[in-house]
């Protein structure tokens, strides 16, 4: 696939304001959507390499990874062209529906509609899951790190904070050997 990253400051925030315009029930899949599939600015690879490190960083990953991919391409003002993109929008629909909702939380309706919205949402994660494995798929190494995070985090429910320095030696480890 041939990757176009953004040719301009504008190119590059409008592409963020679309991925934090549709970013209801998560910003992952619609960051992926139009960074790797419609605007072709990264390959999956690189996608899932970004995403992997802005999962280590504090913060949320996607706005993470706007400061790291917005710096690639453009330096600072890159940095924070992307990520008020990413985050323009948003910021004033959450404050609307956040007032909206006191207003309205205990009806059975309201109720309903966000638990529909968190199912979906739900789903929309998986679904990215799903599509970031196949940068790892023939990648054994790899795949049992993955396994052994999800064990230890998901089901052993050991705190992230022991996980992931863990599993980041582990992974560079694997990596200087060739097996990542």
């Amino acid at each position: 696939m041939d990757v176009t990253p953004p040719q301009t400051l504008r190119e590059l925030f409008t592409g963020f304001l679309a991925i934090g315009a549709r970013s209801f029930g998560g910003v992952m899949p619609w960051a992926h959507r139009t960074m790797v599939e419609e605007r072709r600015w990264l390959t999956q690879a690189d996608f899932a390499e970004t995403i992997g490190l802005c999962q280590f960083l504090p913060g949320p990953n996607i706005g993470n990874a706007s400061i790291v991919l917005g710096k690639r391409w453009f330096g600072v003002r890159g940095s924070a062209v992307a990520f008020l993109g990413l985050m323009a929008l948003p910021f004033f629909w959450v404050m609307a529906l956040g007032i909206l909702y006191l207003e309205w939380a205990s009806n059975p309706v309201v109720r309903a509609v966000v638990t529909g919205v968190g199912a979906t949402g739900a789903g929309l994660f998986i679904g990215t899951a799903l599509k970031l494995g196949r940068a790892i798929v023939n990648r054994p190494a790899a795949l049992v790190l993955v396994a052994a995070c999800f064990m230890t985090v998901g089901v052993g429910r050991i705190s992230m904070l022991i996980v992931l320095p863990v599993s980041a030696a582990i992974g560079i480890f694997f990596a200087r050997r060739g097996w990542l």
